[in-house]
Order: C-alpha cells, then sequence, then structure tokens
C-alpha cells in the first residue's frame, strides 16, 4: 500500500467523521431551538443571570 493511498483513506476517514459530527449537532441544536420547555442559557437575554 503506497502512502498516498493511507493519507487519503484517513482524510476521507476524518472528513466523515467530522461531517457526521457537524450533523447529528446541528440536529440536536434544532430540536432544542424549538422545544419550549428547554432551559435557556444564562446568556440569553431573557434568562435570568444566576442558575
Amino acid at each position: 500500500m503506497d502512502t498516498t493511498y493511507l493519507v487519503v483513506v484517513l482524510f476521507l476517514v476524518t472528513l466523515s467523521a467530522v461531517m457526521i459530527f457537524a450533523l447529528v449537532s446541528k440536529a440536536r441544536t434544532e430540536k432544542r431551538l424549538e422545544d419550549e420547555d428547554a432551559p435557556k442559557s444564562t446568556l440569553a437575554k431573557d434568562s435570568k443571570d444566576t442558575r
């Protein structure tokens, strides 16, 4: 196996893992934004100052 093939395979695996992570994270974020009962961040304008 040539080093070039190994580098390409590692690149594609890493890129795929990052893309899957990003898609899952985006879906979780959108689901949480739609949930009215989700606790607000302490950085949000309309939240309490402390927990």
